[in-house]
C-alpha cells in the first residue's frame, strides 16, 4: 500500500468525513502508545511495598522487631534487596554465603527467606501480566493505525478516481432506455490501473426482462469499452431500482486444481486453501498449513484462511491483512499455535502476480521453457508480534502455471534435493489441465517417498490464459 499524504484538501463531503474518521483513529493509536510501557526492573516504590509485606508477615511478633526495623532497618532493607537481586539472577536457590549472612542477621531466617521469595514471585507475576497488557495494547494500536492508513489510502484513491461527465451520463441514459433499461443515476470511477468502473442505479422498464450481463454489455458499447457486471451482482434486473456495478472485462482468466492427502492418509487435513475474486479485477489464491496435523491443525489453518478471505474481500491490502491476523493470533491467546500464510494475487488486467509469504514453502512458476522458484525464510504467523512478510511480483504470460505446495510435500523429498526434484517433476510434464497437473505432481512425490504420508500434503496448480 502506497504511503498516503498527511494533509490533503478534499471537496467531496463523504471523503472529507472518512478522512476525519481516519485521523481520529490515528490519534487514538498514538494515545495507546503513550501509556505505560514495558518494565524490566522494580521501582523503588515497589521494593518498599515488598519490604513492608515481608516484614509485616515475619517481624510483627518477633522479639527483635524494634531492633531490625528501628536502628538496623537499613540493613534489613538491604538484606531483602540482596535476596531479590540474587533470585533474579540465579533463581530461588540462593548461595550459601547469603544464607549464612541472613541467619546471622535474622532469628527467623528460613521464614524470612520463604516469605521474601513468595512476595517476589507474586510481584514478578504482576509485572509479567502488566507487560502482557502493554504488548496487547501496542498490538491493538498497530491494528488501529493499519486500519486508519487503509481508510486514508482508500479515500484518496476514491477521490482521485471518481469523476463527473454530464454528456456521457446523458448519452448512457438514452442508450439504455432504447434497450428497456431506465437509469436513475450513475457514478463513474477510474481505477488506479486506468480501468472504468460504473455504478448504475437502474431498473427494467415495464414489460421488459433484462439480463444484467446484457445491460452491462450495452453500457460498454455506449462508452466504447468492454464492460461486465461485477462478481456477485444480481443476474436479472427487476422493476425496482437497484445499483449495479459494471467493470471492464479482464484480459486474463485463471483455472485452478487441487490435490491433497492427509497425514497417514487421514481424511482430515491441516492444510486449508481458498480461491476468491477480489476488488480491482484480481483473483486470490491462499494456502495455509496449520501447526501439526489433523483436527487441531485444520481448525487453525481454517481460521487463518477465513480471516484472510474476509479482509481481502473487504479491500485490505494483503500485507496489512496478514499483519493484522498475526497480531490477533499473538495477543489473543497464551499458547503458541502458528500457521503459514501463502498468497498469490493475480491481476487479471495486467497478468502480474503478487506472491506473499509468511513461513510458507517454495512456490514454483512453470513457464514454456523453464521453472522459477519463489522461496521465503520468514516465520509463520502467530509466533511473534512483529512479523516479516516476503512480497515478490512476477509478470505471467498466457499458458504459465503457478504451483503452490505445503511443507508436507517438500519434506517428503530428500533433504537438499527437494526443490531440484520438484522442478524436475514440473518440467517433465506437459499436462495443461490444472487439476490433472496437481494430482500428477502429488503422485510423483508420493512415489518418490515410497511410504505413507508423514504430514499433510497439498498442491495447488493455477494456470493463466488470455481471454
Amino acid at each position: 500500500m502506497a504511503e498516503v499524504k498527511e494533509k490533503e484538501v478534499f471537496l467531496n463531503p463523504y471523503v472529507m468525513q472518512m478522512d476525519k474518521f481516519a485521523d481520529s483513529l490515528i490519534r487514538l493509536s498514538k494515545t495507546f502508545l503513550t501509556l505505560e510501557g514495558y518494565k524490566g526492573v522494580f521501582s523503588g516504590e515497589e521494593l518498599d511495598n515488598m519490604f513492608s509485606k515481608v516484614t509485616g508477615k515475619v517481624c510483627e511478633d518477633c522479639e527483635k522487631r524494634h531492633e531490625c526495623l528501628g536502628e538496623n532497618k537499613l540493613d534489613t532493607y538491604q538484606m531483602v534487596c540482596e535476596i531479590l537481586y540474587t533470585v533474579e539472577d540465579y533463581g530461588a536457590e540462593i548461595n550459601t554465603e547469603l544464607k549464612r549472612k541472613l541467619q546471622k542477621q535474622c532469628i527467623r531466617a528460613p521464614r524470612f527467606l520463604r516469605e521474601t521469595l513468595e512476595v517476589f514471585e507474586n510481584a514478578k507475576q504482576i509485572m509479567v501480566w502488566n507487560n502482557k497488557l502493554v504488548q496487547n495494547r501496542e498490538g491493538f494500536a498497530g491494528q488501529i493505525k493499519s486500519f486508519a492508513k487503509m481508510i486514508q489510502y482508500t479515500t484518496r484513491e476514491l477521490d482521485a478516481g471518481i469523476f463527473e461527465d454530464e454528456h456521457l451520463q446523458k448519452k448512457l441514459k438514452n442508450h439504455l432506455k432504447k434497450h428497456g433499461v431506465k437509469m436513475l443515476s450513475s457514478v463513474f470511477y477510474m481505477t488506479p490501473q486506468g480501468k472504468y468502473e460504473i455504478h448504475l442505479t437502474v431498473k427494467a422498464m415495464k414489460g421488459h426482462c433484462i439480463v444484467t450481463k446484457e445491460m452491462a454489455a450495452e453500457a460498454g458499447r455506449c462508452i466504447g469499452r468492454i464492460m461486465t457486471p461485477q462478481q456477485g451482482e444480481r443476474p436479472i434486473l427487476g422493476e425496482e431500482y437497484s445499483t449495479v456495478a459494471c467493470v471492464e472485462g479482464a484480459r486474463f482468466h485463471i483455472l485452478h486444481g487441487v490435490a491433497r492427502v492427509g497425514k497417514d492418509c487421514d481424511k482430515v487435513s491441516g492444510d486449508t486453501f481458498l480461491m476468491t475474486n477480489l476488488p480491482g479485477g484480481k483473483k486470490g489464491i491462499a494456502l495455509s498449513d496449520g501447526m501439526g496435523s489433523g483436527e487441531d491443525a485444520f481448525k487453525e489453518s481454517t481460521m487463518v484462511v477465513e480471516m484472510l478471505e474476509e479482509l481481502l474481500e473487504a479491500g485490505f491490502p494483503v500485507k496489512t491483512a496478514i499483519q493484522m491476523m498475526n497480531t490477533a493470533l499473538v495477543i489473543g491467546r497464551e499458547d503458541v499455535r502458528f500457521s503459514t500464510a501463502d498468497v498469490c494475487l493475480f491481476d487479471l488486467y495486467t497478468g502480474v502476480c503478487e506472491f506473499v509469504k509468511a513461513g510458507a514453502s517454495t512456490t514454483f512458476i512453470k513457464r514454456k521453457n523453464k521453472v522459477e522458484r519463489i522461496s521465503s525464510t520468514t516465520l509463520p504467523i502467530g509466533v511473534l508480534q512483529d512479523i516479516e512478510i516476503d512480497v515478490t511480483e512476477k509478470g505471467l504470460e498466457s499458458g504459465d502455471f503457478v504451483i503452490m505446495v505445503t511443507d508436507g510435500v517438500m519434506d517428503a523429498l530428500p533433504v537438499g534435493e527437494q526443490e531440484t526434484l520438484m522442478c524436475t517433476f514440473i518440467e517433465d510434464t506437459n499436462i495443461i489441465n490444472p487439476k490433472e497437473l496437481a494430482h500428477h505432481l502429488l503422485e510423483q512425490v508420493l512415489e518418490w517417498g515410497e511410504e505413507t504420508p508423514v504430514d499433510d500434503m497439498t498442491i495447488i496448480a493455477a494456470g493463466i490464459w488470455k481471454v
